[in-house]
């Protein structure tokens, strides 16, 4: 009866948690694994404050170039580094050479960070304006990785929730 009860509890407790965010569904490139690791410095899935700093942690398992975009809750879609060298290893963003910070802002909800890589330096700019869903958004990334070779490009999904 005791377990019945704390399982009834435990039931209650975990009925207005639900997560629909995933990492790394339906993303062209995902399988070449030259993103080795892609998280908020906090770890996938923690909570940010507005006003809280931000920071990713991105790791690579060769050297080539790096593009970060952010998806507000709202849908609204920003760069946050363009066509950036990083050697094979970890790279933390902002960088000190970059000389900004990334502070939380709302709306508030969930913040999805795309991380996409090639081994060679990017011949495009990825421009982005409106509003994004989860359709538009993923052929935005397909579209800018499409012109690399399928072993030459990756593309990692993150999230962070912002309260």
């Amino acid at each position: 009866m005791r377990h019945l009860a704390l399982l009834g509890a435990l039931a209650l407790g975990l009925s207005s948690c639900t997560v629909t965010v995933g990492s790394n569904f339906g993303l062209a490139g995902s399988r070449s694994n030259l993103i080795a690791d892609l998280r908020p410095d906090r770890g996938e899935g923690a909570t940010y404050r507005v006003g809280d700093e931000v920071r990713f942690v991105v790791t690579t398992r060769t050297p080539g170039y790096l593009t970060l975009v952010a998806l507000q809750p709202g849908g609204m879609a920003s760069v946050l580094v363009q066509g950036v060298p990083v050697p094979a290893g970890t790279t933390v963003f902002p960088r000190p050479q970059d000389g900004v910070t990334y502070n939380v802002a709302p709306p508030l909800g969930v913040q999805r960070v795309r991380a996409i890589f090639t081994r060679v330096r990017p011949t495009t700019e990825l421009v982005l304006s409106g509003v994004y869903d989860q359709g538009r958004w993923n052929t935005v990334t397909t579209t800018y990785v499409q012109p690399y070779a399928a072993a030459d490009r990756d593309v990692q999904e993150t999230y962070l929730y912002i309260r």
